[in-house]
């Protein structure tokens, strides 16, 4: 099936699509363009690297050209975002759609001064992609009116869920025309989710593609288990023995990861640390070497990590086990995209083996086991236990902080 049988039939974007490599819609596309063209309300349910963006973006893009004009520059579609990053990587994607065409963008988030982000906006944008906080305050400010969009679209609305945005959505929400059509995507769809969804969407289109419970076939998964102590040195191994030079790290923690980038670096390996508390300059350069080939190794938090596009990501390493379930799938399914295989690698010790059977009870698998390495696994029961509490007395401290 081709994208000119699921609706998109504007030449300008088809060529772009096909200088892009687009060649054939992915299954999430198939379900969602025709919908969307019929501007009904979508409920999508779909995991990272399905194509998702370019689910929503390629049939909004052709609705707007088809009824733009060149004295146009009201915003008709908002997209908003849990992320500055994942905001970045939409803004991106749009830019290769509507480049030489009369439809202009902008990107909204905090992080950076809002003065090049204002001036931008006063020359006039059709579509904007934003994290809920800065566009809010300059909405209050006057510097954006939301009174005439006509596409609203949540993307990663789990995400911005966890991060506590639910009030945020709801004013947001009330700035724009009763008669928008919403398009909600998340790559889990718990409880809350549905409750928010059956507030903002009328009578939506369900679509569910790649169930959260599974993960990607491309994807071979292995697990070492450590001990606590060894952990750091069994890392260093694996990613020598196996001249790992593509690969995104995750840690539960900003302190972790900045710990993990140190520890690398003084083993040799080129690392940069992707979180929070990083500055938005920062963390861009470090996406930037990264995709350059400038570090081998991307050390991110889950939270800074949505929304990261990488092409060809060979590994995928959890240097600790996120304690959801759900996360995990997040994670791994940032390689073994587009039909190309990709590794994951979990490294475990014996206080992350309860989070690690909630994994395995949700993927419906086992994760094979490496069990010839250098640190086996020799804690014993007591010690685990007494670890196991240190660890939720220090986590206790870091939420304090």
């Amino acid at each position: 099936m081709s994208f000119e049988e699921i609706g998109i039939n504007n030449e300008d974007l088809l060529e772009k699509l096909y200088i892009l490599d687009y060649n054939d819609p992915t299954p999430i596309q198939k379900e969602s363009i025709p919908v969307i063209l019929e501007n009904r309300d979508v409920l999508g349910c779909a995991q990272t690297g399905t194509g998702k963006t370019l689910a929503f973006c390629l049939p909004i893009i052709q609705q707007l050209l088809q009824e733009h004009t060149t004295h146009n520059k009201t915003v008709s579609t908002l997209i908003l975002t849990p992320t500055r990053e994942l905001a970045t990587q939409i803004s991106e994607n749009i830019g290769r759609l509507i480049h030489q065409t009369p439809l202009k963008q902008a990107v909204i988030f905090g992080g950076i001064p809002a003065d090049k982000q204002i001036r931008r906006l006063k020359k006039g944008v059709n579509i904007i992609t934003a994290t809920p906080g800065r566009l809010i305050d300059l909405v209050k400010k006057g510097h954006i009116k939301l009174s005439q969009v006509k596409h609203f679209v949540l993307d990663e609305a789990d995400k911005m869920l966890d991060m506590g945005f639910v009030k945020e959505i709801f004013t947001i929400e009330s700035y724009l025309s009763p008669t928008h059509q919403t398009l909600l995507f998340s790559a889990t769809m718990p409880n809350k989710i549905l409750d928010v969804a059956s507030k903002l969407l009328n009578q939506p289109q369900e679509i569910k593609v790649s169930p959260v419970s599974s993960t990607a076939v491309a994807i071979d998964e292995k697990i070492y288990y450590v001990d606590q102590r060894n952990k750091k040195r069994l890392l260093i191994d694996v990613i020598k023995n196996n001249n790992i030079n593509n690969a995104l790290i995750f840690t539960n923690t900003k302190r972790g990861a900045n710990f993990i980038v140190k520890a690398l670096g003084e083993a040799g390996i080129k690392s940069l640390a992707i979180h929070g508390n990083k500055s938005q300059e920062a963390r861009t350069k470090a996406l930037s070497y990264f995709k350059k080939k400038k570090i081998d190794i991307l050390v991110a938090t889950d939270i800074a990590a949505r929304g990261i596009d990488i092409d060809s990501l060979d590994f995928v390493i959890n240097y600790e086990i996120p304690p959801a379930a759900e996360t995990y799938v997040h994670r791994i399914g940032r390689t073994g995209r587009a039909g190309k295989s990709g590794q994951a690698i979990s490294i475990a010790d014996g206080t992350e083996l309860d989070s690690l059977k909630n994994i395995e009870k949700l993927i419906k698998h086992s994760i094979e086991e490496v069990k010839e390495h250098d640190f086996p696994m020799m804690e014993a029961e007591q010690d685990r236990n007494r670890m196991i509490k240190k660890k939720q007395k220090n986590n206790r401290r870091s939420s304090r902080r």
